[in-house]
């Protein structure tokens, strides 16, 4: 069950020529795909291309009509290898993953598809994740665009550019027999938009029919010495041939004025950041009429000498918004410029930051310091002096608003698998924790802080494989997403061959939760398309594991800590593994949560558990938070006036996953914790006992008013 079903919007996509198509950025470029006669689609989730992934599974039927092959793999280098299919025949096919990291598990496959370069267009979508705000290292497709020579596209973030771009991509794929990557930033995949739609175009070849008649060109496989002629061919022909496309075809633009003293290049995406900084600095309009010449770099790489050189003649000086660093592209500029004999200088790093995502406010103050140095006539005039009182100096953000890490939803199963390491930790001490990718990684925050190291995805197994601590095990963390991506082999495999005496704990919440809820092979959903309920046990055992424990309910603390005492304190040596079962609850509340709401208003019986705390109970210890930090869990002041410390108390937004409960009875607590069931719709015999209930309480509270009274005189 993916977090979001497009099954609605996936009707939008056969449209066909010259109707108007609205709908988000992941949605036009699956429009441009079908559009371009895609044969092939395949991919690996993760932000912020998830939805991507999600848009193709639901469309499905519409991609089996027009006979293409869609395929959710099992890793990026998995989707990557189907890029084979394109290097002896005329198929066209796109894969698609997040960011540099999908890319670096992909590289292998890619280094081999660029160096033997492809006949049918070749295209992979990456998700590029930087910023601030983004989940992984900051690290930039751009450096292995040029280390495998593959071309990259930064198209403008507007749907009429991207679906240009997707299908331009194509032809200058087969143009240049080269691979093309696609670069969709945050903004771009979730922006809304229109563009005019053509009719979608069933492939001329189908994968089914080149299997069928199998072609084989030993030239295109990476071996002596094609190998060094793949490396001759890429300079020699698919680099003039890709330029040659490019400036052809004008796939990069030119906004403004034809001359001026200064100028501004940007990276396509990186457009419309700009287009409102100028806004600001009163330079541009929202329509993009721009006072400075712009060129919009929709191809990042290779640039275009020529354009390059007709753009930069004349100007003192040119600014280049490239995000990140190292300035790839600042120093390929440089070396056009005193290539052409040119004087013209470029500037980029000084202005602006080296480092971090250029929002429109860092573009604006980069752009007003590189005009008042360049071309000062442009710049801004500075503000007038205010005989008024200056204002009281602004408080930072971060002193008055508390920090909030990220963190396990509420009512996450994952968390009571925290809860129980910290308990054994108080008894058996700290061991070495190698973490993994996935929403566990979140134990490495308070109120846990568990974890010592993280190397990647599926890869928390093979992070411990060097942790062999005399009379100790190291754990090592993973999920059912990273453990069928990777690290069943890489890890529990490698576990296996090596004789790692260590504990592996694999959380399996029945989805790639992570990335947005997508089914896995383990996963215990009904899923038509896909194979589902495959046990990890069962895998686990399949490469040689012997000592392994499954805990179908994750919310079972005295089993869960008993698995991991066993696990880390008992005589037999090898890797252990234990399998921690509990649906996500985000998924689990998505699809539950409607169905209760739908049967309340029809009037059926709906029941719910809610779990509370007695003030009058709690001692103000607080141990439960500390050991279970869920979100609904918090404090409010003491009702009893001779106790000043606050009770915990639970808020509205409890699931009644009953973690808090369990925590205090497994950490022998006060026992304040109840649970209450909230009926909706009740039959007449609950109405019944709950109205003879009220009554027998209401007159045992009215006897003991009467007994204070008494004893008051």
């Amino acid at each position: 069950m993916a977090e979001r079903s497009f099954k609605s919007e996936v009707r939008k996509l056969t449209a066909g020529e010259g109707d108007v198509f609205h709908g988000e950025g992941i949605l036009a470029v699956t429009k441009a795909l079908l559009q371009s006669g895609v044969a092939y689609v395949g991919g690996y989730q993760g932000s912020p291309i998830s939805h991507l992934m999600d848009v193709f599974a639901d469309a499905n039927d519409l991609l089996e009509s027009l006979d293409v092959h869609f395929e959710a793999s099992a890793s990026e280098a998995t989707a990557a290898a189907m890029l084979a299919a394109s290097v002896n025949y005329p198929l066209r096919g796109a894969v698609a993953w997040k960011s540099v990291v999908g890319t670096n598990v992909a590289s292998d496959a890619l280094s081999n598809v660029a160096s033997g370069g492809v006949t049918g267009g070749a295209m992979i979508i990456v998700g590029e994740d930087y910023g601030e705000g983004s989940s992984i290292m900051q690290e930039r497709t751009h450096a292995f665009a040029m280390k495998s020579q593959m071309w990259l596209l930064d198209p403008r973030p507007n749907l009429t550019s991207i679906v240009d771009m997707v299908e331009k991509g194509f032809e200058l794929s087969e143009a240049s027999h080269t691979p093309v990557m696609l670069e969709l930033r945050v903004r771009s995949c979730h922006m809304t938009g229109s563009f005019v739609a053509r009719d979608n175009r069933r492939p001329p070849l189908t994968v089914a029919q080149a299997a069928a008649a199998p072609v084989r060109d030993v030239e295109r496989i990476v071996l002596p010495p094609a190998n060094f002629l793949h490396e001759v061919e890429k300079v020699e022909k698919r680099w003039p041939a890709g330029i040659a496309f490019v400036r052809d075809n004008k796939l990069n633009e030119t906004f403004g004025p034809n001359e001026g003293d200064v100028g501004l290049i940007v990276q396509g995406g990186l457009y419309n950041n700009l287009n409102r900084a100028m806004e600001l600095l009163g330079l541009a309009d929202a329509f993009g009429d721009s006072a400075l010449p712009i060129y919009c770099l929709n191809v990042t790489y290779p640039l275009i000498p020529e354009e390059v050189t007709d753009f930069c003649r004349g100007k003192k000086a040119v600014l280049i918004i490239e995000e990140g660093q190292p300035e790839f592209i600042e120093h390929e500029l440089n070396t056009l410029i005193r290539r052409a004999g040119l004087e013209t200088r470029i500037v980029g790093k000084g202005p602006l930051p080296r480092a971090g995502e250029y929002a429109a406010h860092v573009i604006q103050k980069g752009l007003k310091s590189f005009l008042e140095e360049w071309s000062p006539k442009h710049a801004p005039a500075p503000a007038p002096v205010s005989a008024a009182p200056a204002p009281a100096a602004v408080t930072s953000l971060a002193a008055e608003v508390p920090a909030r890490p990220a963190g396990f939803c509420t009512g996450c199963p994952e968390r009571p698998i925290f809860t129980a390491m910290k308990m054994v930790e108080r008894e058996l001490g700290p061991s070495h924790v190698s973490a993994d990718i996935g929403c566990h990684l979140f134990s490495i925050l308070p109120p846990f802080n568990i974890g010592n190291t993280t190397m990647g995805y599926g890869l928390g197994a093979a992070g411990a494989s060097a942790f062999k601590p005399k009379d100790k095990r190291a754990i090592a963390i993973m999920g059912d997403g990273g453990f069928w991506h990777n690290g069943l082999t890489s890890g529990v495999g490698n576990a296996v061959f090596n004789k790692n005496d260590t504990v592996t704990l694999v959380v399996d919440n029945g989805y790639s939760a992570a990335t947005g809820g997508q089914d896995v092979l383990s996963s215990r959903a009904d899923n038509k398309a896909r194979s589902t309920r495959n046990p990890i046990e069962k895998a686990a055992r399949g490469v040689g594991v012997e000592w392994v424990r499954s805990i179908d309910r994750t919310y079972d603390l005295k089993r869960m800590k008993g698995a991991l005492k066993e696990a880390l304190t008992s005589p037999e040596k090898g890797p252990k593994v234990i399998i921690a079962q509990s649906e996500c609850m985000l998924n689990k509340q998505r699809r539950e949560k409607p169905l209760l709401r739908k049967a309340a208003q029809a009037g059926r019986r709906v029941s719910q558990d809610r779990f509370g705390v007695d003030p009058d109970t709690c001692t103000g210890d607080h141990s439960c938070i500390r050991l279970s930090g869920c979100p609904s869990l918090s404090i409010k002041p003491n009702p009893d006036p001779l106790r000043r410390d606050p009770v915990a108390h639970v808020d509205n937004s409890c699931v009644g996953c009953g973690l808090c409960g369990e925590v205090s009875h497994a950490a022998i607590l006060c026992p304040s914790f109840y649970r209450a069931r909230v009926v909706t719709n009740p039959g007449r015999w609950e109405r019944f006992v709950n109205e003879l209930r009220q009554r027998i309480i209401t007159t045992l509270q009215r006897g003991a008013e009467r007994r204070l009274a008494a004893r008051a005189f």
